[in-house]
């Protein structure tokens, strides 16, 4: 049997960006991201779904130079609340807080 081996380079590139569609994907893909309390992370994340929806478009929606928003959606980030609330309103989707264990 010949086993063949698979570099790293050859496999194909996975980007997040293409499957977020619309507002309801992007809830969804941030509301994971969210949950699973990475902060970094979270900033990646917005990066990824202001790529889908036109990184320039969403720098003028949020009032953020385009550079600047690169910059503070890296995923070595720590962009600060006020940001992130602006690129969330310029993707069209809200943060919202929900009680761990409901009453």
């Amino acid at each position: 049997m010949d086993k063949k081996t698979i570099k790293v380079s050859d496999l194909p590139s996975f980007d997040p960006a293409r499957y977020l569609r619309d507002d309801k994907d992007i809830a969804a893909y941030l509301t994971q991201i969210i949950e699973e309390g990475d902060s970094g992370e979270l900033a990646h994340a917005l990066g990824v779904a202001a790529r889908a929806r036109g990184m320039t478009q969403i720098a003028e929606a949020a009032g953020i130079g385009r550079e600047s928003l690169y910059k503070a959606l890296r995923a070595d980030a720590s962009p600060r609340f006020d940001t992130i609330a602006k690129v969330c309103k310029a993707l069209g989707v809200r943060i919202v807080v929900q009680a761990k264990h409901p009453a």
